[in-house]
C-alpha cells in the first residue's frame, strides 16, 4: 500500500470513529435535575468566602466568564466567590490545585474543552482527569469560525473542501498553538473531510489572525468576538460556524455540519469541585449556579458574543466530558498533536 493510500485509509477509520463517538452523544446526555435539595438546605454550608480557580490568566475568555459568575454567586450563596487565578501548562496547573485540595465545597474550578483535551494531548498528567474531579455543570458553549484570507478563491466550505482536495498540503491552517481548540477544530475538519492541510502554530491567536490578515497563512478557526470584527470590516471572510445548528448572533452564517453532516466543535466551559466531594454540596452548588446563569445580567454578559448558556445537570456534564475525550482523544491520535 502506497504512503497516501495508508493517510486515507487511516483518514476514513478515523472518521468513522468519530462519528461513532459524537453521534449517540445526545441520547447519553438525557437526564434530569438533581435532587439532592438547594445548599439551603445544607447545614453550615458555606460559612466562608468561596475560592473559583481559573486555570489561565487574568482577561482571558475564561477569566471574564469566572468573574462575571462569581459577582451572581456570592450574591446567592451569601459568602464571597473569590477568583484565584493560576495559570500554566494548558490549565493543568489550576486543575492539579484543585483535584489536591480538600473536598468540603470551598474550593471550585471554571474549566475550558482543554480539560478534556488534555487527558490525550499529554503523555502523562498529575490527575485523573475523571476520578479526581466532581463536575457541577457545563456553563456555556461557544462555537468558532471558520475564516479565511479575502483574497482566497473560496467562498463556502464546500468551495475549501474541493480546494483542498485539488491542491493537497498547499493550503494552511493558522492556529494559537499545538493542541489548542482552533488546532484540533481544523484536524478536525481534515479527517471528516478527508483534506490534506497544513498546520501552522502560533504563539497565541492574535499573532495567528494577523498573518491571516497579511495572507501568509490559508485559513484559521477562532472566537465570534476576535473574528467577527474582522469579517465586518473586509480583512478576513468567514465561510462557517462551528455548531450543530445556526448561531442567532450570525444566522446568516452556515454551519460546516451542513457540508460535513455530525461536524461540531465548540469551546466550553463548565464548573467542577474535587473528586470526593458530598453529594450533597455538588447538587447544590449546581442549582445555585444554575440560578445565577438564569439571571439576566449573567445571561447578556455571557451571550455576548455568540456563547450558549448551557446549565446542565453534574450527571449529563460528567457524560459530555467522556464523550469529549474519546472524540478529541481520536483526533489527537489522528493528527499525531502532542506538546509534551
Amino acid at each position: 500500500m502506497s504512503v497516501d493510500s495508508h493517510l486515507r485509509a487511516t483518514a476514513v477509520r478515523s472518521a468513522a470513529r468519530i462519528r461513532a463517538i459524537v453521534g449517540p452523544a445526545a441520547a447519553v446526555l438525557a437526564g434530569c435535575l438533581p435532587a439532592n435539595g438547594t445548599l439551603a438546605q445544607i447545614q453550615h454550608y458555606p460559612t466562608r468566602p468561596v475560592r473559583l480557580i481559573v486555570p489561565y490568566p487574568a482577561g482571558g475568555g475564561v477569566d471574564t466568564v469566572a468573574r462575571v459568575l462569581g459577582v451572581k454567586l456570592s450574591e446567592i450563596l451569601g459568602q464571597q466567590v473569590v477568583v484565584d487565578n493560576r495559570p500554566g501548562a494548558n490549565g493543568i496547573i489550576g486543575s492539579d490545585i484543585t483535584a489536591k485540595a480538600a473536598p468540603d465545597g470551598y474550593t471550585m474550578l471554571i474549566q475550558s474543552v482543554a480539560h478534556a483535551i488534555n487527558a490525550t494531548l499529554y503523555r502523562k498528567l498529575p490527575f485523573d482527569t475523571i476520578k479526581d474531579f466532581a463536575a457541577v455543570t457545563q456553563v456555556n458553549a461557544q462555537p468558532n469560525l471558520v475564516v479565511v484570507y479575502p483574497s482566497l478563491p473560496v467562498a463556502s466550505v464546500r468551495e475549501l473542501i474541493a480546494m483542498a482536495k485539488s491542491k493537497p498540503g498547499q493550503l494552511t491552517l493558522a492556529s494559537p498553538g499545538n493542541g489548542s481548540s482552533a488546532h484540533l477544530s481544523g484536524e478536525l475538519l481534515k479527517i471528516m473531510a478527508g483534506i490534506d492541510i497544513l498546520h501552522v502554530p502560533y504563539r497565541g491567536g492574535v499573532p495567528a489572525l494577523n498573518d491571516l490578515m497579511g495572507g501568509r497563512v490559508s485559513l484559521t478557526f477562532s472566537s465570534v468576538s476576535l473574528s467577527m470584527p474582522l469579517v465586518a470590516s473586509g480583512r478576513l471572510r468567514a465561510l462557517a460556524i462551528t455548531s450543530l445548528a445556526r448561531s442567532a448572533v450570525v444566522p446568516d452564517l452556515p454551519t460546516v455540519a451542513e457540508t460535513i453532516p455530525g461536524y461540531e466543535s465548540s469551546t466550553w466551559y463548565g464548573m467542577f469541585l474535587p473528586g470526593g466531594t458530598p453529594g450533597k454540596i455538588v447538587a447544590g452548588l449546581n442549582r445555585e449556579i444554575l440560578k445565577a446563569l438564569q439571571a439576566a445580567e449573567v445571561r447578556d454578559r455571557l451571550t455576548l458574543n455568540g456563547a450558549e448558556i448551557v446549565g446542565d445537570t453534574p450527571e449529563k456534564f460528567t457524560a459530555k466530558i467522556k464523550t469529549e475525550i474519546a472524540k478529541w482523544g481520536e483526533v489527537v491520535k489522528a493528527s499525531g498533536a502532542r506538546v509534551d
